[in-house]
């Protein structure tokens, strides 16, 4: 068993303390002043909720057991509900030792995704398709909102590239990044294109690239002078009208060669606006994957979500096989996976970062 999580008092005193500050600052008018602040702190607390819970439900779980053994000293019927009652307490400590556990920081962050054809031509372009309708599903599986902010399609109706934000629509203590943060790197599918006459199955891949979002832009730092802003006709996806004006925006962040282009939005501004946070997501990214590599120099590495060259999973259509390389996970439910099915890969991906997390403590 691990060690008692109540027996840890100043990890769970710094939460109480923490959760009580919070508490007061949101039922102070002056906060709601600010949205920017109001939203952050309301962010936290709905994170601390879960520890929170957990925590009063061990305690009281502490006092019924303490209660039972007391009794049971004077009245033998209570000796029956102790072995249930310490099961409880048990279970419910590993619990917030789990919650009390190192975490990612990011992991209540809304993010972008982006889905690269790569390595295959239009097959790439075809299986980047079909991945970016999987995340796309998979979102809708769990109530997020999502918005395409812009795709360039292949001749067969494939994406060359297309770019998707992912909200949560409710403050969480697990948000839309603690899923999908290991989505990050090549994916390679085995099967028969459409393009091949023969029969033969073709090996391709396409790329995945995922960042949490900033709250605000204003998060990250960014020289105007560093940007090249150039606008042109939107296409594609969009709606009716969409090509009628120049209001599509591409954004080029010369220091570090970032481009990004949104289309999705009626107006340049609109675009202009949210190309700028896709950006501050990329290079908050950016700077996180340069200090992470600094402080792990040397270092075994762990599961990561920003080593874009490592094929991190397999999609083998003759098999109906899904299999992560990371965690030599394996599963022959394709079609359901890519109907927007996740879940089990996550979890064992999630499994695994966390044991790591808690190992290397």
């Amino acid at each position: 068993m691990t060690p008692s999580a109540m027996s840890q008092p100043s990890a769970i005193d710094d939460i109480l303390a923490e959760h009580a500050g919070l508490e007061t600052q949101l039922a102070d008018p002056a906060l709601h002043n600010d949205p920017g602040a109001a939203r952050r702190v309301g962010k936290r607390f709905a994170e601390l909720a879960p520890i929170m819970a957990t925590y009063t439900k061990l305690r009281t779980a502490r006092e019924d057991l303490a209660a039972a053994e007391e009794l049971a000293a004077d009245d033998a019927s209570f000796a029956a509900e102790i072995p249930e009652l310490r099961e409880r307490f048990a279970e419910l400590e590993q619990t917030l030792a789990d919650l009390l556990a190192p975490r990612d920081p990011h992991d209540g962050d809304d993010v972008v995704l982006e889905v690269k054809s790569g390595e295959g031509g239009e097959e790439s372009a075809l299986f980047a398709a079909d991945l970016a309708r999987m995340y796309i599903r998979y979102a809708e599986r769990h109530g997020w909102k999502v918005e395409i902010l812009g795709v360039t399609e292949s001749d067969l109706g494939g994406y060359k590239d297309a770019t998707i934000s992912i909200k949560s629509r409710d403050a969480t203590r697990d948000g839309v990044w603690s899923r999908l943060k290991f989505e990050g790197g090549v994916h390679r599918v085995q099967r028969v294109p459409v393009t091949e006459s023969q029969g033969r199955i073709h090996t391709s891949a396409a790329g995945v690239l995922i960042y949490p979002e900033p709250d605000e832009v204003e998060q990250v730092q960014i020289d105007e002078s560093d940007l090249r802003i150039d606008v042109y006709r939107s296409s594609g996806k969009g709606g009716q009208g969409v090509n009628t004006t120049d209001s599509a925006v591409r954004i080029t962040h010369l220091p570090s060669g970032i481009v990004v282009t949104c289309q999705n939005e009626r107006s340049q501004l609109q675009n202009k606006a949210r190309a700028m946070q896709v950006l501050a997501a990329r290079l908050q990214a950016l700077a996180e994957e340069q200090a992470d590599q600094e402080a792990a120099a040397g270092r075994a590495s762990q599961i990561r979500t920003v080593d874009r060259s490592e094929r991190i999973r397999t999609y083998n259509f003759p098999e109906n096989r899904i299999a992560d390389h990371r965690i030599g996970f394996k599963a022959h439910n394709l079609d359901t996976v890519l109907g927007g099915d996740l879940d089990a890969v996550l979890d064992a991906l999630a499994k695994a970062d966390r044991e790591a997390r808690m190992a290397a403590e």
